[in-house]
């Protein structure tokens, strides 16, 4: 069958075999072309048209093509749905050889080693993450090549899937068959698991550094970060050899400097996005984005995932960020400089790839002359270290200024991106080139003047070249010079032996322009690229000033004060306000609110009141209070003394896992458990209807023992929202528990939320009156209040009441029951009754009770 293929089909098996499992982008001219599986794939995907193509004698093929020129667009399509693709190019030119074109696989495109700008967001990081189960300890390692950021730390098993939360990773690689998974929604390639053998890995990194120990680096003592990072490097080199080039410098980092977030609190205080429409507008980072750079936004990005548990750190970032706020001048001069600096983290590493345009090299020209004006902007002692900093590179701006026009053409080639005067021989070969027109209006006149050819043209195309072309009614005196090149209807036109080398001349300079201007910019990039690092180091320093900058425009804004941080303490927080919801209700109409948790005396708030009251807002403000605290900005409040958190945990909300088979009630009982099981006395947990996903008894005997443990056992700084009114009478039994609600005014059976917490705890949930704010038919809210003062007149509501620890009672649902009913179910051997037998034991049990 193999003698049967075209050449181009066996040319393409060969190149596909080694790439099974990955999209080929196949190039034949204009087109990628993709065949067979691929094809379907593509066409699918893409929603583009299917078609077949002979490839053999009695073979048709499935093809589906994309045309060159946009394949990035297509490109980003494919990636975000999880695919790879293998970019096969044509690496020998059209004419260059008379059979069939050599091509070649130049590069691999996976969700995690994207660099093209229009396939990345400017404001997140894009990275691939590398993870190895160890013994006892999991390495993790994640680059951003487009910005050269290589990272390695190892940690707990238990802290493995926060952190890669936090990382969010475009793809995740890990060693083939460990079993890993992980459930953030990351494509995952398997890797040959000895290229996370710490020898092998270790032995990688050193000869990619050029160095003899990894010591320096600080993973030396590190084998599984050792394995993830050695990993990553391998990855690189097999789908992109020239981004981990760029990896000049590897960071190590302790998950313990930082307060881990999972992804549940995450989710419930929408740091990142709104929970309802998934958009950044609407959550804490929309809220506190006012960055003017990429590198601003991204970092921002960071810190929020990564508050600080150090309070020297803290207050050192409080600092900087009074110093800017205090100078109203110097806040606008840092904007207006901050505004031209373009994406010069990414940029740098374009730059020593040699993939940056032109344009993009007068962006970097713009921003580096920023740099001074952003440095004079900044006064006072705080900010004296970051201004060291901004170092000037006047350097590359000569360079640029001297070498790129000022609007330059889209790539080198043409003649419009190298400056008049850079290079002599450039400049000679682009006269030859731009002074054909006036060659061609000089010879056109002399030729009518030799010839007497009043109407003689000349003229060119890319079949024929120059050509004289002359009327047939002035053929007759056409001079014997002229040589016939073509036969028109009314024309006929020539060449003379002047214009063929004048032709060779000038294409011969377009070539030879091509050429030379090619090779200079490609030594302008080079020249810049030497200084990659300098560029780096100043993109951090911009990156830290913008969100500094953006942290006191907020502050501005909004009226937000520098919180008092300590490494212990109590919270305190004096008018508090939820800085998402006070935006959405406008100036002035947000209920603010006070809180004080001290674990030595008002350890854990029970929360009491209506739901639509403002419980939600005020757990989820105090939470995020904390954690814009920790991360360095000022907090919405009039004062906040905040005691460093080590953690902090959310359950709020009823959900299910249906992919896992949990419940409502399943799913809420192990987030609780998972919090229990990792919160310390430094933590602050907040804590929402816990026990209400099931009976209510259960629920309440449920909710009432996690408030005992967490008091008893654990410390943790707690707000515990409940409907579980006889909860409130905990406060008389437990030294460190205290009660608060929400305040609601009645007026002539209208129930009005003055959105207040108050001290105290309350009876009444006003269920009745939200349902009817909901919009639920008048039958049934007057049919619903008919039936509550049925059961509060029966006492089936549980009014609160004398309260005793549980261990001290009886089990609830036996409380009061005779000793026949006890003694009867005793007896019971639940694993040996048949469904009959269990069904007249419940008869006999309950004629038993009726007679009691």
């Amino acid at each position: 069958m193999a003698e049967n293929l075209t050449p181009l089909r066996s040319q393409y098996l060969r190149i596909k075999q080694r790439y099974p499992d990955v999209i080929v982008f196949f190039r034949l001219g204009d087109f990628y072309e993709t065949f067979d599986t691929d094809a379907e794939v593509t066409a699918r995907e893409l929603e583009i048209v299917l078609t077949a193509r002979e490839m053999g004698k009695g073979m048709k093929v499935p093809m589906a093509g994309i045309p060159y020129h946009a394949v990035d667009n297509y490109l980003a399509r494919l990636i975000n749905r999880g695919h790879k693709v293998a970019i096969c190019e044509q690496t020998t030119r059209p004419g260059d050889t008379k059979g069939l074109m050599e091509r070649e696989v130049v590069r691999l495109v996976t969700p995690g080693t994207v660099v093209e700008p229009g396939l990345l967001d400017l404001k997140t990081n894009n990275y691939l993450a590398a993870v190895f189960p160890g013994d006892g300890q999991f390495g993790l390692a994640y680059v951003d090549i487009s910005t050269g950021q290589f990272a390695a730390t190892q940690m707990p098993a238990d802290r493995i899937q926060s952190e890669i939360e936090r990382l969010a990773p475009a793809e995740i690689i890990v060693p083939r068959g460990s079993g890993f998974t992980s459930s953030y929604p990351a494509p995952v390639s398997e890797l040959d698991a000895y290229k996370f053998e710490v020898g092998a890995a270790a032995d990688l990194l050193k000869d990619h550094f050029g160095v003899a120990t990894l010591e320096g680096y600080g993973i030396g003592r590190w084998p599984p970060a050792i394995s993830a990072a050695g990993a990553v490097v391998a990855y690189l080199k097999d789908t992109n050899k020239d981004a981990s080039s760029g990896l000049s410098h590897l960071s190590a980092y302790s998950v313990a400097d930082y307060m881990a977030l999972d992804e549940n609190t995450v989710n419930n205080l929408e740091i990142f996005k709104n929970a309802t429409t998934g958009a950044v507008a609407g959550s804490l980072l929309g809220v506190l984005d006012a960055t003017r750079t990429p590198m601003g936004a991204r970092l921002l990005r960071r810190w929020l995932g990564q508050p600080l548990l150090d309070s020297k750190q803290i207050v050192q970032r409080h600092q900087i960020v009074e110093a800017i706020l205090s100078n109203n001048a110097a806040r606008e001069e840092i904007s207006r400089w901050l505004k031209p600096v373009a994406d010069i983290e990414r940029l740098a590493n374009r730059i020593r790839n040699f993939a940056a345009l032109p344009r993009e090299l007068i962006a970097l020209k713009r921003s580096l002359e920023a740099v001074p004006e952003l440095a004079r902007a900044l006064h006072g002692h705080a900010l004296e270290g970051l201004k060291c900093e901004l170092r000037e590179n006047p350097e590359i701006i000569a360079l640029i200024e001297k070498s790129i026009e000022p609007e330059p053409a889209s790539a080198p080639g043409e003649g419009g991106v190298i400056r008049e005067g850079f290079s002599a021989d450039l400049d000679r070969i682009k006269g030859l080139t731009t002074n054909t027109k006036s060659y061609i209006a000089k010879l056109e006149t002399e030729e009518r003047a030799a010839t007497g050819i009043k109407n003689l043209k000349v003229g060119y195309n890319q079949v024929f070249g120059y050509y004289l072309e002359v009327s047939q009614a002035n053929l007759a005196q056409v001079p014997d010079r002229f040589i016939r090149k073509q036969t028109l209807a009314n024309a006929e036109r020539y060449v003379t032996p002047e214009l063929k080398e004048y032709e060779a001349q000038i294409l011969s300079s377009k070539e030879r322009l091509a050429e030379i201007e090619t090779s200079l910019y490609r030594q302008v990039l080079g020249q810049i690229g030497q200084s990659a690092e300098a560029i780096l180091a100043l993109a951090d320093a911009v990156a830290r000033l913008d969100v500094f900058a953006a942290f006191a425009a907020s502050a501005a804004a909004n009226s937000y004060v520098k919180p008092e941080v300590k490494d212990i303490g109590p919270l305190v927080i004096a008018a508090g306000r939820h800085p998402v919801v006070e935006l959405c209700v406008g100036p002035g109409n947000f209920i603010s609110n006070d809180l004080a948790l001290d674990s030595s005396d008002s350890q854990l708030i029970i929360l009491t009141g209506p739901n639509m009251a403002g419980k939600s807002t005020y757990l989820k403000q105090t939470a995020i209070i904390v954690l814009m605290a920790q991360v360095g900005s000022f907090v919405p409040a009039a004062r906040a003394e905040i005691g460093i958190c080590d953690r902090i945990f959310t359950r709020i909300g009823a959900r299910e896992d249906l992919a896992s088979g949990q419940s409502t009630f399943m799913v809420e009982m192990v987030e609780t458990a998972a919090i229990l099981s990792s919160a310390t006395s430094r933590s602050l947990l907040i804590l929402d209807e816990i026990g209400r996903g099931t009976s209510t008894y259960d629920g309440l005997a449920i909710a009432r023992a996690v408030v005992e443990y967490i008091h008893d056992r654990i410390g943790a700084r707690t707000l515990f929202a409940t409907h579980y009114h006889e909860l409130v009478e905990l406060a008389e039994k437990l030294p460190r528990v205290r009660n608060f609600n929400v305040a609601v005014a009645e007026d002539r059976g209208n129930v009005v939320f003055l959105h207040r917490i108050q001290t105290g705890g309350v009876d009444r949930s006003y269920g009745i009156h939200v349902a009817k704010l909901a919009g639920l038919p008048k039958s049934i809210i007057n049919r619903a209040n008919r039936i509550l003062l049925e059961l509060e007149t029966a006492g089936i509501t549980s009014p609160p009441g004398k309260v005793t620890r549980i261990e001290e009672t009886p089990q609830l649902s036996f409380l009061g029951r005779p000793p026949k009913v006890v003694d009867e179910i005793k007896k019971l051997d639940p694993d040996t009754l048949t469904p009959r037998e269990a069904l007249d034991r419940l008869y006999e049990i309950k004629r038993l009770a009726d007679q009691s």
